[in-house]
């Protein structure tokens, strides 16, 4: 397979398939809107793929992910090959978590308040703990699947409610543990994936790291190498810019071994929002 096309308006990489817009630019793609015959606008996102067999084996299994149906996982409607690239069509969203961040940046000069975050994690939570349980039929077998890739611009927003999207990086396993080639974007991830493992809580992990972006504008750790290095150990998460409630839950969820964090995302975000009612907090202000 030669090299993948460049992407342009008005190109059809799919009969009927014709794109208007760049939405943006990740680190395994780009995503473009784009409209499709009965004239609906869609999101297109192109994944470079280097050869026949690799097109393959993605489209399967991105297919066996598209089977799997929770009302917090965006809908993949189609997937094909098309000149160097995986498209995968799915429904358009207002935006991500990360763009709705700023607009709490801008027009209320704060960050995301905990009732509020408590709120569209909830429902990010539900989704990612419906695919870590094994529970899932998949080529015969009863698997879960790890998201490998949980962080605020995967997190869509459809009218207020939250989609995780995004399972390029996604892995089906049948084990609660198990070793893997060390991907995703290093801001966010667990330290096990530093060591060439995958665990049924790294995606927890990933989704308390984005809470505290989310909250605070900042990430909890200030040394993440711009490489997986083996050696490297995550110190202690920052947590002072979060109020002291805050701390003992994040703090949980952010542990280095990772059986001692939450047992699912649903627990640890349900723990944020109770305490967010009974516990005093002021605005963080992002100015």
């Amino acid at each position: 397979m030669g090299k993948a096309a460049s992407l342009a308006p008005n190109q059809e990489p799919f009969p009927g398939y014709r794109l208007l817009a760049h939405l943006g630019r990740g680190g395994w793609g780009d995503v473009w809107q784009a409209s499709r015959p009965d004239g609906q606008h869609v999101a297109l996102k192109f994944l470079a793929s280097d050869s026949p067999l690799a097109s393959a084996q993605e489209i399967r299994a991105l297919q066996s992910i598209r089977q799997l149906q929770h009302p917090n996982l965006i809908k993949i409607n189609q997937i094909w090959a098309w000149s160097g690239y995986v498209v995968v069509a799915m429904e358009l969203a207002e935006g991500s978590m990360m763009d709705l961040l700023e607009v709490y940046v801008q027009d209320y000069g704060s960050f995301i308040v905990p009732e509020h975050l408590g709120r569209y994690l909830g429902q990010a939570a539900d989704a990612i703990d419906f695919l870590n349980t094994r529970q899932h039929q998949i080529s015969e077998q009863r698997m879960a699947v790890r998201h490998c890739d949980v962080k605020p611009s995967n997190l869509l927003v459809f009218k207020g409610q939250v989609k995780l999207a995004d399972f390029s990086l996604s892995v089906m396993t049948t084990s609660t543990m198990c070793s893997h080639r060390r991907v995703g974007t290093l801001q966010y991830a667990a330290p096990e994936v530093f060591q060439g493992w995958l665990s049924e809580r790294t995606d927890q992990y990933a989704l308390g790291v984005s809470y505290v972006q989310l909250r605070s504008g900042k990430l909890p750790f200030k040394d993440t190498p711009s490489t997986f290095v083996k050696g490297y150990v995550r110190p202690p998460p920052d947590l002072s810019m979060l109020e002291p409630w805050e701390w003992p839950i994040v703090k949980r969820a952010l542990s280095p071994v990772p059986q001692d964090r939450w047992p699912s995302c649903g627990e640890f975000i349900d723990q944020l929002v109770t305490r967010a009612r009974r516990e005093p907090t002021k605005t963080l202000s992002a100015r």
